[in-house]
């Protein structure tokens, strides 16, 4: 390790900065002079020990124990220097003998369990088989996947260790547990009767068939959905759980660790893409000087990569070429070419526009006309399909949209004549905000039909109580439909599309065919269509409380899907993106896909009135009234401080704070760019002045 002078520790960087090739060049020359300095100095214990002395301080003047490779020294000088700090060992106190040796074990065990660790890590060889056939790119896809896994295993595990197995255990009375069950007050009669669809007598299996693909049935009456959690307290023992609250505070915690989780890796991603935001010189001589992925093993692979960065210089010419038409174009041009992408838009906004009327349509249909058949309870083999078709109505038209209007975009960005960089994004952009608007669409169409309210009966419960009884369990299903749909979709479009276009390429010579090809793996859809279906879940568990389990084995059947159909019937993508650069993307279109499903839960919890029939919320106007409900029961001088921290009093001084703290953070990164930019500025100048790096007599 090498310490800058003293005027340059005080503006040091932080560690993010440290990783520039900029500021490893200056650590460097800085090592080489350090590094005769020291083999200047007196050897042996004396010198070593002085050289030591330049290493950090700790508390009470005492010298850190720095191993000896952490300097920069020969191997002949790192083993005197060992030999030194072993004979040094004698000299000290016990206790600082203890202190030393207690510390190195502590950190050879946590070594060896993290070593450890990365043996038990799930699905290690087949991504590092996946990376050295492919690369880095297609692996940070697979690497996601692992991520999503252990997000959704993790919020399965909070949900049932705090919603359902309290339920079970009360219910079924384990553990001299107990539950109660307190009637709903000042409510109306008719707002408490739910009566679930449950199957009766002699049942056909194609019945138990589309309950399991719609989650009706015998599957609304389980622990799958809302309605089952009914009790208002369970006694375990001679503790009382209160389930209300600990179903809210569970949502809120799923919601918590994805927000955390998601940002602590989206850290490391940030600072790789900071330092890969250089100018153009230095991008162009990262490219060719360290563009190659030395992971790679397979031959086409090495031909895929040969070709990956000769597309992309071909890019950056492109790039330059389109700036210097920016550049040249007259008033003439600029007012044909904006005038050409408002009206693309306008065409973008129109396309988004059928989207949404069709998805609206097709839920109002398909919750009037599937509620009208469950009523008269048909059960003909007709009656099934038509009314399996029904119930998935609106996943089909939400899936025919996140397809066909990605086709439009692609197609209509060719005429914008924008950078291809900035033509990847855009698109990108688009076809997220499509995907995850449809969802939306989705809520707000089935809240349209929830809150819809036509007479004094229906007023006096707050939602639409005769085709919905227990909203929030039809929500679930919903949902859960949505899941299985988009399961059942990718799993077809496998076995039906790739597998038998592979077979086509690989024994037909028709010019067609082999023109066609095999379909490329793209790294962007893929992904969008797992966050898709990540978002989903996120928004469904509060309805759903298992739906994070049914996701968390749809992804790992899915990473065996997306490996085989890599492998065998897809080939990877001609325009590959940086694996750096895209796990940043991906965390944040997953981050953009938490933040939107904020708002229907919030909608959800604070706005719409929670059902009066079914649910641990029966005796709350909304779920959130839990809360004030809890508090009421706290002692005086508690409710006062909980109070005071929810008043504007609070709020005001805390926003003010959070702001302050929100521009010393801004003001810092301003210092640190500039510590940059004069970073860099110093590397040019030992490029093109040899005088600058010389030595001072």
């Amino acid at each position: 390790e090498v310490f800058l002078p003293e005027e340059t520790r005080g503006a040091a960087p932080v560690d993010f900065l440290q990783q520039l090739p900029s500021y490893q060049s200056a650590l460097r020359r800085r090592a080489t002079a350090g590094t005769q300095e020291r083999r200047a100095a007196p050897q042996g214990p004396a010198g070593f020990r002085a050289a030591e002395g330049h290493g950090p301080q700790q508390e009470g003047g005492e010298v850190a124990a720095r191993p000896a490779r952490e300097y920069p020294l020969s191997i002949a000088e790192k083993r005197r220097l060992r030999d030194c700090q072993q004979a040094d060992i004698k000299y000290l106190s016990g206790w600082k003998q203890w202190k030393r040796t207690s510390s190195k074990s502590l950190k050879k065990v946590l070594s060896e369990v993290k070593e450890l660790s990365s043996y038990l890590e799930l699905w290690r060889h087949d991504i590092h088989s996946i990376e050295g056939k492919f690369g880095t790119g297609i692996q940070s896809y697979f690497s996601f996947l692992r991520f999503l896994v252990l997000l959704n295993f993790i919020i399965f595990i909070l949900m049932f260790s705090f919603v359902t197995l309290p339920s079970i255990i009360s219910k079924y009375g384990m553990f001299n547990s107990s539950f109660a069950k307190i009637p709903p007050k000042n409510i109306e009669p008719h707002c408490t009767v739910y009566e679930p669809s449950g199957n009766k007598g002699l049942v056909y299996f194609y019945t138990y068939l589309k309950d399991l693909l719609s989650g009706t049935g015998f599957l609304e009456v389980t622990v799958l959905f809302y309605g089952y959690y009914t009790i208002d307290a369970a006694w375990i023992s001679i503790l009382k759980y209160n389930l209300p609250l600990a179903y809210l505070l569970a949502t809120f915690a799923y919601l918590a660790l994805s927000l955390i989780w998601i940002i602590k890796r989206s850290v490391g991603g940030f600072k790789q893409n900071l330092v890969h935001n250089e100018d153009q010189f230095q991008s162009y001589c990262n490219k060719v000087f360290a563009g190659w992925d030395f992971c790679i093993t397979d031959p086409n692979a090495a031909r895929l990569k040969h070709r990956s960065l000769q597309y992309e210089l071909q890019t950056d010419l492109e790039e330059e070429r389109l700036k210097r038409k920016i550049a040249d174009r007259t008033t003439k041009e600029k007012l044909r070419i904006y005038s050409l992408r408002i009206f693309i838009n306008i065409i973008v906004v129109a396309v988004l526009s059928g989207c949404f009327y069709s998805i609206y349509r097709a839920t109002v249909f398909s919750q009037e006309n599937s509620n009208v058949s469950i009523r008269h309870d048909d059960v003909s083999n007709m009656n099934f399909q038509a009314n399996l078709l029904v119930q998935y109505l609106p996943s089909m038209v939400i899936t025919l949209a996140n397809f066909i209007a990605p086709q439009i975009f692609s197609f209509l960005i060719r005429f914008e004549d924008y950078s291809p960089a900035f033509e990847i994004r855009l698109t990108l952009m688009r076809c997220v905000f499509v995907r995850l608007a449809n969802i939306g669409v989705l809520l707000f169409s089935l809240w349209s039909q929830i809150s819809y309210c036509a007479t004094d009966k229906c007023n006096a419960c707050g939602y639409n109580y005769e085709l919905y009884p227990c909203w929030e369990s039809e929500v679930g299903q919903e949902m859960y439909k949505l899941m299985i749909f988009d399961f059942i979709i990718i799993l077809a479009v496998t076995l039906f599309v790739d597998f038998p276009r592979k077979l086509l390429v690989t024994h037909c010579s028709c010019k067609p065919v082999q023109w066609c090809g095999l379909q490329e793996f793209g790294i962007s859809d893929n992904v969008l269509e797992i966050i898709y279906g990540q978002t989903i879940c996120w928004i469904g568990t509060f309805f759903s409380p298992l739906l994070p389990a049914i996701a968390t084995i749809k992804y790992f059947i899915i990473f065996y899907i997306k490996k085989i159909s890599l492998i065998h019937t897809r080939k990877p993508a001609a325009r590959p993106i940086r694996a750096s650069s895209s796990n940043f993307f991906f965390l944040v279109v997953l981050l953009i896909g938490l933040v939107l499903a904020f708002i229907p839960l919030g909608i959800s919890i604070a706005h719409i009135p929670s059902s009066k029939a079914c649910g641990p919320f029966r005796n709350f106007n909304t779920s959130w009234a839990v809360v004030p409900h809890t508090i009421d029961g706290f002692p005086t001088g508690l409710q006062q401080v909980l109070y005071g921290i929810a008043s504007e009093a609070f709020a005001v001084p805390f926003f003010m704070v959070i702001c302050l703290i929100m521009f010393y953070f801004i003001a810092l990164a301003g210092a640190h760019k500039r510590v940059v930019e004069q970073l860099r500025e110093q590397l040019v100048m030992v490029r093109f002045d040899p005088l600058f790096c010389a030595p001072k007599v």
